[in-house]
This record gives structure tokens, sequence and C-alpha cells, in this order.
């Protein structure tokens, strides 16, 4: 750590292809999900420099009231119950909310090294041997795939943070610092739970000034992706809005609030951070799933005679099957 310098053998990944479902077909690359496997000691060495950098960032507080990644008692949970305890209280004094939920592809391959640093030093304050050595682990990374007994020669990385790295996703949401200030500077709600963004805006009925507000921001955000190196996927954003008193924004029918240019990604259910909620603030779609997915577990528990039957209670329980976001 003091020579500020990463040893080359511990920057080689080993890439292993892993199919998603056993029911997919194994010939179509994109039914694949590449596994990154690092040096065990790379692993440790990571792991001290996260322990004094993540202590580092809590005493400064750096990690914003927006991100829920990374900080102690934080966790999808505790994002989840910070968003919709806002819209709660918004719509039940007569307001509106439009929630936004912004997607990004394959976010932590395009983190570009040089801005990253930069972030590092402006924004985070570290300079010096630091700097070198995150400058040393960010560059002249390679990995090889390794398929069966086959493996293929290195290639170099140029781009992105290591994955299955244990300093990554902080690194991720050290990258994003930029992103609150655009929201803050238009008076928007944000909050992220590393790469899951959340954007959201209370406003009266036909308040036209606060969807062009929005709409501005989220082209501001869109253009600082762009300039960062971000790949925001247009397709998988979705808009949602939620009326006063609980009644429904009404996306699939008329509106009462005139979204504009947002009304294309508008729809009457999302699915976020594992919670499946519509514009109604009802919990039938997640109630649902968790009841299949119980099920399922108990039919393929009773074709298996090998698990115990506190495995089973386990597995079983709706509790672990809500897992990440437990509030139900």
């Amino acid at each position: 750590l003091s020579s500020g310098v990463v040893p080359n053998l511990f920057k080689l990944a080993i890439v292993q292809p892993l199919i998603k479902k056993p029911s997919l077909d194994p010939t179509v690359l994109s039914n694949f999900r590449p596994i990154s496997k690092l040096p065990f000691l790379s692993k440790i060495l990571e792991r001290s420099v996260y322990i004094q950098l993540k202590a580092f960032l809590d005493k400064s507080d750096f990690l914003k009231v927006f991100q829920s990644g990374f900080k102690p008692l934080h966790s999808t949970e505790t994002a989840l119950l910070k968003v919709f305890n806002d819209i709660l209280l918004a719509t039940d004094s007569g307001d509106y909310v439009i929630l936004v939920l912004l997607d990004l592809t394959a976010a932590f391959d395009t983190i570009h090294h040089s801005i990253l640093l930069s972030h590092l030093e402006h924004c985070v304050g570290i300079r010096g041997t630091a700097l070198a050595w995150f400058k040393s682990y960010l560059t002249q990374r390679t990995f090889s795939v390794r398929l069966d007994e086959f493996r293929s020669s290195s290639a170099s990385l140029s781009c992105g943070v290591p994955q299955g790295s244990i300093l990554g996703p902080l690194l991720f949401s050290l990258y994003l610092l930029p992103l609150g200030s655009i929201l803050r500077k238009h008076k928007i709600a944000l909050h992220c739970y590393v790469d899951d963004t959340q954007v959201y805006v209370p406003l009266k009925r036909k308040d036209a000034y606060s969807i062009q507000t929005l709409v501005m921001c989220l082209e501001e955000v869109k253009a600082w992706m762009a300039v960062n190196f971000l790949n925001f996927n247009e397709n998988k954003t979705e808009v949602i809005v939620f009326g006063p008193g609980g009644t429904s924004g009404s996306i699939s029918t008329s509106a009462p609030v005139d979204l504009g240019p947002l009304a294309q990604y508008g729809t009457p259910v999302i699915t976020n951070l594992g919670f499946r909620i519509d514009e109604d603030f009802r919990l039938d779609g997640q109630i649902s799933t968790v009841v299949k997915s119980c099920f399922f577990s108990a039919e393929t528990f009773g074709k298996d005679k090998k698990h115990s039957f506190q495995r089973s209670i386990y597995n079983n329980n709706p509790r672990f099957h809500y897992n990440p976001a437990g509030l139900l």
C-alpha cells in the first residue's frame, strides 16, 4: 500500500460464463452471465483498502443521503422506505407525485478511469500515494475467459471497475457523486441504491412548471451520463404517477397530470428494487409474486428428499422469499 502500486498478477481476472437459467439455449451467448474471479490475495488487499476508504467516507459524509448503498444500517429496504414515505407524505397533502426509475446498461463496465480518478481527487480529496494506488488498481487490468478445460489468451480492460471486486461498487457510487448537485439545482428528489436511481417530484394537478422542471432535470442528467460514458437505457425507463389520498394517477387512462414527453414511459405498475407496486399503492402484484415463489419452493422440496425439514421452513417463509426488500 505504501508503494502506491498494485501487482499485475493481482489484476488478472478469470471470467467463467454461467448460463442464467438451465432452460435457456446454451448456443445463445446473451443467455450467459460472465462471472469474474479475482486472485484471493487481491481480495485481501482490497478489503484492507475498502475498510480505510469506507471509514474516511463515513467520517466525511461523502456518501450523501441520497445513496443507500454501502452505508451502515442502509439497504434496499431503507431506500424503498425513504422514497415511499416521501411519496405518501406528499399524496396525503393533496399533491400528485411523479416517480421516474432510471436504468443504466452495463454501468460498472463503462466507467472512465480518468474521470473516476478526477472525482476521487477533487470531490473526495484523495491525493498523493493513495491516489497513485487507485490509479494502479484501475489501469493495466487484464482478463481471460475459461470454459471447461479451455482458456483464452488474456486481453486488456481499458475502462470499468473490476467485476467481482470488493472496491468496484463503492467506486461506482463515488463516480456518481456529481449527479446529486444536478438534482439539487433543480430541487428534484433523488435516491439511489448503487446504480438503481429513483427521481421523484411532488406537483399540483396540471402544474406544468413542475413537469417542465423535471423534464429539464432529466435532460441534464442524461447529458451528464453521456459525457461520463454511462449508457442511459431509455427503453427501460419507467414513470408512474401516484395520486392524493391513494387515488390513482391513471397513467393507463386519462392522466390528471400532463406528463408531456414523459408520457411514453408511463406505466401503472413498477418493480422497484424487487418490490412490485401499482399507482394505487396496492401490493397485489407483490403478494402474488411471493405466493407463487413459495408454492414453487414447496413443490421443489416435495421432490427433493435430501433437504431437512428446517431448511424447507426457511426456504418457504415469505419473509425470506421477499428479499432483498423485506417489508412484507
